[in-house]
């Protein structure tokens, strides 16, 4: 039989509370979380030649995924406030899907990872691009945000 995991945000009787982190040592955390948003090759054409009304939509974006990313904390319930070293915020576009690619890697030395970071990075650029292409593309669609690598802390490197 395969053992469930440990769900460290729950205590035993199933009340919700913040992982006490004191006693774990500070390691370098790295994560790099990625996604997209697809929409159609008009929409893309007019990011792409920095022609939205609402003005340069990538550069916009990358602010925003970067904000994101610092505000974390904030907007998700139990995650810890962290000191950042790095974020970067790159957005790819990808004439295939068409859309963009998403992008955040977020650095921390400290006592819990930034995987949580990274993903709201990338949810907030995609979000931002969605509202700002929203009056002329109501087909967009922000798919496929997952965590790509982490790196740091007791549990060690995940990639994918």
């Amino acid at each position: 039989m395969k053992k469930t995991p440990n769900l460290t945000h729950l205590k035993s009787s199933g009340e919700a509370h913040m992982v006490d982190i004191s006693e774990k040592p500070i390691t370098s955390r790295i994560a790099i979380a990625v996604g997209s948003i697809s929409m159609s090759v008009d929409s893309l054409a007019i990011i792409n030649s920095r022609r939205a009304a609402k003005g340069d939509v990538l550069s916009i974006a990358r602010i925003a995924g970067i904000i994101g990313t610092k505000k974390t904390s904030e907007i998700i319930p139990l995650c810890h406030p962290l000191s950042l070293s790095s974020v970067s915020v790159d957005l790819s576009i990808n004439e295939e899907l068409p859309g963009i690619n998403i992008a955040v890697t977020a650095k921390t030395t400290g006592k819990t990872g930034v995987e949580m970071e990274a993903l709201t990075g990338v949810s907030v650029a995609a979000l931002t691009i969605y509202d700002m292409i929203k009056a002329i593309d109501k087909h967009m669609v922000i798919g496929d945000i997952r965590l790509k690598l982490k790196d740091g802390g007791k549990s060690g490197r995940f990639e994918v």
